[in-house]
């Protein structure tokens, strides 16, 4: 046992000492208001207790083997109040709860894990995207259809560090009787960043390598955003509404983006992923659209008709999928610290209405009204359908 004033505790949580302070950027301490243990009742309430987020705490506890005594100690006469600690032995370290411990020790092993798969698959992807730039013809088709090997070792990569390390139970289904060199449409809500992983993560194997819409600015992300280009990833680039007023020739910019990937995937297989929202779910974004629907932001059709007028009856399947993460909104830190027990996905085929997959779908008129109406039908299912798993999943 021994003992720290709390005044040098105190000067901690101030910053004195910024140990706490580069964690990941986060918040400061949280504080409360306390009595100072020899104040009157109405007097002299100006000390503080800070409160340690969650993952400090942990971190802090493993480091340097401390922990507070709960029993608060007395104050005696002439001593300032303290603060009390016991440093706990060797054979107490074993008996921290596992999921404390491996909440921290996880991250520090998938993460070099995760950077390591990256360089080890995304090297020989950024020499193909070389040779792509400076070739022409049959060569570069050649290696547009050479590098998505290689993508897919940097997934199965990946889906192996995260089997060998986490406890996430997947419950898939639907996501069934696809060929590997076929063209898919694959359309998602979405929810967080995971989602990314898990699409990719059940359609691997079983389809072609899957694609999907990024933001320009992503494309300078170093390594990742090279590869992406090399491996065909469109990009887009949005404008603000303010922007089109004063460059209308910029107007359906991205559009044309889709149709030149397009002419791309008519030469190889692939799946090819949009968020029909646009943009991840939060209560924030929900309540600016006044969306219609409980669990889900108002579909933004535009991209998913130009993808179908492109490859029109290429497209093999279209597939609606659901994410569903019963515990609530996730994000990657929650994931790789095992704080994500179940992920349910659930796929359904569509059947496609022929003039949807023709430009008359993509252009102001009857037929694009009809593909929009369609389009929130889908919607609207796929909204009762989250209700119905999240129900499901609630213990009674």
């Amino acid at each position: 046992m021994f003992e720290i004033h709390a005044s040098g505790v105190r000067d901690v949580a101030h910053h004195t000492q910024t140990f706490l302070e580069p964690l990941a950027r986060r918040a400061s301490l949280a504080s409360r208001q306390v009595m100072h243990p020899r104040a009157d009742l109405q007097e002299h309430a100006h000390e503080r207790h800070f409160v340690a987020h969650g993952f400090e705490e942990q971190l802090l506890e493993q480091i340097t083997g401390l922990q507070p005594v709960t029993v608060a100690e007395k104050p005696q006469r002439f001593r300032k109040p303290r603060v009390v600690f016991k440093r706990r032995k060797h054979h107490d370290f074993a008996a921290q709860p596992k999921g404390k411990l491996t909440s921290v020790l996880r991250p520090l092993l998938i993460v070099p894990l995760l950077i390591l798969n990256l360089i080890l698959w995304g090297t020989p992807i950024l020499i193909g995207g070389v040779v792509k730039l400076l070739t022409f013809g049959e060569l570069r088709h050649r290696v547009n259809r050479t590098l998505p090997w290689f993508a897919e070792r940097f997934v199965q990569g990946c889906n192996l560090i995260f089997d060998l390390t986490l406890t996430t139970k997947w419950d898939v289904e639907g996501i069934d009787g696809l060929r590997r060199d076929g063209h898919y449409l694959v359309i998602s809500n979405h929810v967080s960043w995971i989602d990314i992983f898990a699409l990719i993560r059940v359609f691997y194997g079983i389809a072609p390598f899957t694609r999907f819409f990024l933001k320009s600015i992503l494309i300078w992300s170093p390594i990742v955003g090279q590869a992406c280009w090399a491996l065909g990833f469109p990009f887009m680039r949005r404008y603000t509404p303010e922007y089109l007023a004063k460059h209308p020739e910029k107007r359906g910019r991205d559009l044309e983006t889709t149709r030149v990937a397009c002419r791309l995937y008519r030469h190889i297989p692939v799946t090819i992923l949009n968020f029909v929202e646009g943009t991840r779910i939060t209560p924030k974004k929900h309540a600016e659209q006044n969306s219609p629907y409980r669990h889900l932001l108002r579909p933004r059709p535009g991209g998913i008709s130009f993808v179908l007028a492109s490859l029109g009856e290429q497209v093999d399947a279209m597939i609606d999928v659901t994410l569903v993460y019963p515990d609530g909104r996730i994000t990657m830190l929650d994931y790789i610290t095992n704080r994500v027990p179940r992920i349910i996905v659930r796929g359904r085929r569509l059947d496609i209405p022929p003039e949807f997959t023709t430009s008359a779908a993509t252009e102001p008129g009857p037929a694009r009204e009809r593909f929009k109406a369609w389009i929130e039908q889908v919607w609207r299912e796929k909204d009762e359908r989250i209700e119905s798993l999240l129900v499901q999943s609630t213990p009674s």
